[in-house]
């Protein structure tokens, strides 16, 4: 096989596995110094790039999906645990937070009722909040009027994915089957 097209096949995986290592040596940088924010970045384009690599060069999995969600998984943690302990986040802002994770969690119990399997639908709106997110933190040094901006997208996103899990008429089962309208783990 030669590397171009070993690169279609395993570069997105290639690219999620870099992004978990990353992710673990945030754990070591200096929170919020220029090596902590530049492998943030290096994280965040990787988790933007890997899944449109993927789709260009038609070589989604279902270990590809699982390798990016435990990665997305992993840059959150590693983030949060050098990050929070630096940060004074209001407690209306945590329980913004709560309430999104509650809803989230809602629709994973929802989809594994239903579908057997936990389903993370790549609707806009997520899209959109990875991204946005992405983009805040690193403003949350200095107010937290982006974040509350983004818990507002968020929690459409959150509310909205219940929908399209929950709602037959929005879901049809070639998307459910469908790798670039969901991220599937489960069955």
């Amino acid at each position: 096989m030669n590397r171009q097209i070993a690169f279609r096949k395993h570069g997105p995986n290639i690219l999620s596995a870099l992004r978990i290592i990353g992710s673990v040596g945030l754990l070591f940088c200096k929170p919020a110094g220029a090596a902590f924010w530049a492998i943030y970045a290096l994280c965040g384009i990787s988790d933007m790039a890997d899944g449109w690599l993927a789709r260009k060069f038609h070589a989604e999995t279902k270990a590809g999906a699982i390798l990016d969600s435990v990665a997305d998984l992993s840059f959150v943690v590693c983030c949060a645990i050098r990050l929070l302990p630096l940060l004074s986040i209001p407690s209306w802002l945590w329980i913004w937070a709560g309430i999104i994770v509650v809803i989230k969690i809602f629709n994973q119990v929802s989809a594994w009722a239903v579908f057997k399997r936990f389903c993370f639908p790549h609707t806009v709106a997520n899209k959109l909040t990875g991204f946005l997110l992405f983009l805040v933190v690193p403003t949350l040094f200095r107010t937290v009027i982006p974040v509350a901006v983004v818990s507002a997208v968020a929690t459409f996103a959150a509310i909205q994915e219940g929908r399209v899990l929950g709602d037959g008429k929005y879901v049809t089962n070639e998307q459910m089957n469908d790798r670039r309208f969901l991220k599937v783990i489960g069955k």
